[in-house]
């Protein structure tokens, strides 16, 4: 990732308005920022979140709060716990989270 013409800033994320995007279980609240082509979100899941979809696209994940699953597509499945991460390319390989108890995260992608 290259990251150029951003001048210094910070974000208040609790001034950030907040987007529900249901999940086949649960829900997703994004809070979202574009910074040029760079999209930076802080996610909170409620408890018993499924994703409705495998996703491909590349991130950077941090996991805040709680306990995040992500199972790829072929069949791995892999725990984060607050201060854990993961990252993963664009098109590198199909993932879709998880919770039981509800997470926490800040994804860079």
């Amino acid at each position: 990732m290259k990251i150029t013409d951003i001048p210094f800033g910070t974000t208040g994320w609790n001034s950030i308005a907040t987007t529900a995007h249901p999940g086949v279980t649960g829900t997703a609240y994004w809070r979202t920022c574009h910074f040029g082509d760079i999209r930076v979100r802080m996610v909170e899941y409620t408890p018993g979140y499924l994703a409705d979809h495998w996703c491909s696209k590349g991130h950077i994940l941090l996991c805040l709060e709680g306990e995040l699953h992500t199972e790829l597509d072929d069949g791995r499945i892999v725990s984060l716990r607050a201060g854990m991460s993961y990252q993963v390319a664009d098109d590198a390989e199909a993932h879709r989270s998880s919770t039981s108890t509800g997470a926490k995260l800040f994804i860079v992608d």
